[in-house]
């Protein structure tokens, strides 16, 4: 039994960093301009085909925009859980964060690698700043939510001994 005659125990209760989520929203913010400035620039020869000499990742790939907008619904609900959850993160949504910034940076590497799909009307086709400024902000995204999700969650040590999974200190 314990004796509460001095008032309740005090509980110490870490909250998780907010730096990988600061990363993670940064990487998102770059992802998200890149998305309208140039990611691919040719030598038009078919000037009937493309209208100017590059084109941006919003008219490249309906795909490119969206991963920027998933990743603004993905940031909106990190802040959220940052501020109602009882230790700033919820990890499922930090890990699905970290799993869709793998895949924009995936994206935006296969860009700098070969442009899929558009490539294969025999343009030559090189990456511009857009492109550059993805992969950039998808590695920062990937990072970021990586190092949030290493953060303190819901249960911690002392949830482990009471529910018999770790030995009491």
């Amino acid at each position: 039994m314990t004796n509460h005659a001095e008032g309740a125990p005090a509980v110490r209760s870490r909250r998780a960093s907010p730096m990988g989520l600061y990363l993670t929203l940064a990487g998102i913010a770059l992802f998200t301009i890149a998305v309208f400035l140039d990611w691919l620039a040719t030598d038009i020869e078919d000037a009937a085909r493309v209208e100017g000499a590059s084109v941006s990742g919003y008219e490249t790939d309906s795909l490119i925009p969206f991963v920027a907008y998933l990743g603004i619904g993905l940031a909106a609900a990190l802040l959220y859980a940052m501020t109602r959850a009882h230790r700033r993160q919820h990890r499922g949504l930090t890990l699905t964060s970290m799993a869709v910034g793998i895949a924009a940076t995936l994206l935006a590497l296969s860009y700098l690698v070969d442009a899929p799909g558009i490539s294969e009307g025999g343009r030559d086709l090189s990456p511009e700043i857009g492109v550059w400024l993805a992969l950039i902000g998808g590695l920062l995204w990937a990072a970021g939510s990586g190092l949030f999700a290493k953060e303190i969650e819901g249960d911690d040590h002392v949830d482990d001994t009471t529910y018999g999974r770790g030995r009491a200190a």
